[in-house]
């Protein structure tokens, strides 16, 4: 009889442990699927402005060859999409050429209680395109901005990707306009229908991301190939003789070429998990290398190591 006691103690141990890891499970479960912090997960889904997408999908490639168990998958938007799925909580991780407004950061830390970790990783150059049959070579700021301005009438069509784009939003800033009104300033629907427009048009003058125009796609290769860059010449700064400058990863450290803009990633996950992965390999030695090989100026250069053998004849 006490053997059959013992036997039913034993049994309702098992289940009541049994119970307890169901229960575990199902909260932890539970707690997985209303988690929003999607970047713990190795298929984590990093929101990236589409205005920088070439050197993303290189940082990318490289990433993930190096860590072959995560699997990162990336959305490339506007500025404006980018940054209302962020202020959603539809997004954890995004690249952007702004760092966010005050406004923006208060709802982040009152409505989801985020803070975000912001990192500059590189520096691009906003670049004027023309036709290769264009006359034009230079230009300068006072110009750029009496054409957006509508000070200056041209017959030649100004053309950018997209309206929602940063590349809109930092020509208004730099214009000092709310909107272009002109008809001859209109969008287009990306980088590469500006660099095709452009190559098709001798009387049109692009402006896109530097990224862009460096080891491009083998899909809009050949329009590059018919466009040329228009140098810039600062003459609203204090240097009165300033030069021409051509966006380069020279003229971008020594702040000479006047159109630039900052990279930054935002990480609002609040833990170690794939998003603040990806962005510690982009600040990383290596992450920065293929930066430097994109063209556009790392956040920090690279160092080089060189070695020197000196050879003694006996």
């Amino acid at each position: 009889m006490k053997y059959n006691f013992k036997l039913l103690g034993i049994a309702v141990t098992i289940i009541a442990a049994t119970g307890v890891f169901v229960l575990i499970q199902s909260c932890k479960h539970k707690t997985q699927k209303e988690n929003p912090d999607r970047f713990t997960d190795n298929a984590a889904e990093l929101v990236v402005d589409e205005s920088f997408q070439p050197i993303v999908d290189e940082e990318l490639y490289v990433f993930k060859a190096t860590y072959t168990k995560v699997h990162p998958k990336i959305v490339y938007a506007p500025e404006n999409s980018v940054v209302n799925l962020l202020l959603a909580d539809s997004a954890r991780v995004v690249i952007l050429s702004r760092d966010l407004n005050a406004t923006e950061k208060a709802a982040l830390l009152r409505n989801k209680n985020l803070k975000p970790v912001i990192d500059r990783f590189a520096i691009d150059a906003i670049a004027l395109i023309v036709n290769q049959a264009s006359n034009d070579t230079t230009i300068t700021v006072s110009q750029i901005k009496k054409i957006l301005n509508g000070d200056t009438k041209t017959d030649k069509n100004i053309v950018f990707d997209n309206a929602n784009s940063s590349l809109v939003r930092y020509l208004k800033d730099f214009a000092g306009v709310s909107g272009f009104t002109q008809k001859n300033i209109y969008s287009l629907n990306s980088n590469k229908e500006v660099i095709k427009y452009v190559s098709e048009h001798p009387d049109a003058i692009g402006i896109t991301g530097f990224s862009w125009l460096n080891d491009p796609d083998k899909d809009y290769a050949d329009a590059v190939r018919k466009v040329k860059i228009v140098a810039v010449k600062d003459d609203t700064g204090k240097d009165a003789a300033a030069a021409y400058y051509s966006p380069s990863q020279n003229t971008l450290a020594l702040k000479q070429y006047p159109l630039t803009r900052n990279l930054y990633i935002l990480n609002c996950t609040g833990k170690y998990g794939l998003g603040m992965q990806f962005a510690g390999f982009m600040k990383s030695d290596r992450g920065q290398r293929i930066i430097l090989k994109s063209g556009l100026l790392p956040d920090a250069i690279p160092g080089r190591e060189i070695t020197i053998e000196k050879k003694i004849q006996l």
